[in-house]
């Protein structure tokens, strides 16, 4: 008797067992379907918006050229640098971003330096009104000495140099970061027209660069100086009117035709714009 109330029970909790399984297996097929069918496009594309950033191709400006095939007007292609949000930590940033600057000084290249104390590191580059408004933005006192200011942003940027004069350089580009803004979809950019040394020099000791990207960029050259330049015209940045009435077309940064043949020929000049997605760099 006893062993086959035993049995019983043991065939009970089995049974049991069995349909929590049933219920389990039915509850991760429902979860399933509901991740790959009912949303699973919206999760791909969160997924890739994670995973990727887009960029624009921009095309080469089209040639200009005479009867005899001469080319007036062509483009040759100039290199920039751009800064993307990584997962680096404050130290691997300052490093970069000193690297960076050794290499902009060494081929006199220009980077943002906005940083309202001057590079000798004696005086503020504003004053007055500005400056009160300044130091109150960041919570410092009236009458904040340069020394104490710098000391401050040091500690903001959790800079270790000793070298004061290396911190005031790194503190230049951390401070952009700080005023304009970057992420791992929106860069902040550093410099423009760069030589291809430093190209080679960042490709090559890429792990010394985290987040810095090599971009290239059009720019035209007229062949002949200023032979027929009335009639070649010119191009310039877009106007404000000009981007307002094109914006399906035109970046508010883009270069268009503004007198004679570029600006005439402009819809054949200025090619087609392209994207394309990169892979985040974490």
């Amino acid at each position: 008797m006893k062993n086959r109330i035993k049995k019983e029970d043991t065939n009970l909790r089995f049974n049991i067992l069995i349909i929590l399984v049933y219920i389990i297996g039915i509850i991760l097929m429902i979860k399933l379907f509901e991740l790959q069918i009912v949303n699973g496009a919206e999760y791909r594309e969160t997924s890739n918006t994670r995973l990727s950033r887009e960029s624009v191709l921009t095309p080469s400006r089209g040639q200009i050229v005479d009867r005899s095939g001469n080319e007036l007007a062509t483009t040759t292609s100039a290199f920039n640098l751009e800064l993307y949000k990584t997962k680096s930590d404050d130290e691997t940033l300052n490093n970069c971003i000193l690297n960076l600057i050794k290499l902009f000084e060494k081929y006199k290249i220009s980077y943002p330096n906005n940083f309202p104390i001057n590079n000798e590191r004696t005086a503020f580059t504003i004053e007055g009104e500005e400056l009160s408004k300044w130091l109150s933005k960041y919570k410092l006192e009236e009458g904040t000495t340069v020394e104490q200011a710098l000391n401050y942003f040091i500690d903001k940027y959790d800079i270790h140099t000793e070298n004061i004069e290396d911190a005031r350089k790194i503190i230049s580009i951390r401070y952009e970061i700080t005023t304009k803004g970057y992420s791992s979809t929106k860069s902040l950019e550093l410099a423009e027209n760069v030589p291809r040394e430093i190209i080679a020099q960042i490709s090559e000791r890429n792990t010394d660069f985290p987040g810095v990207t090599i971009t290239t960029q059009s720019t035209r050259k007229y062949n002949y100086d200023n032979l027929a330049s009335h009639i070649l015209g010119y191009i310039g940045k877009i106007s404000e009117k000009e981007y307002n009435e094109q914006k399906e077309i035109y970046n508010n940064d883009d270069y268009v035709g503004k007198t004679g043949i570029e600006s005439l020929f402009e819809d054949y000049l200025r090619g087609q714009k392209r994207k394309t997605r990169n892979r985040n760099v974490s």
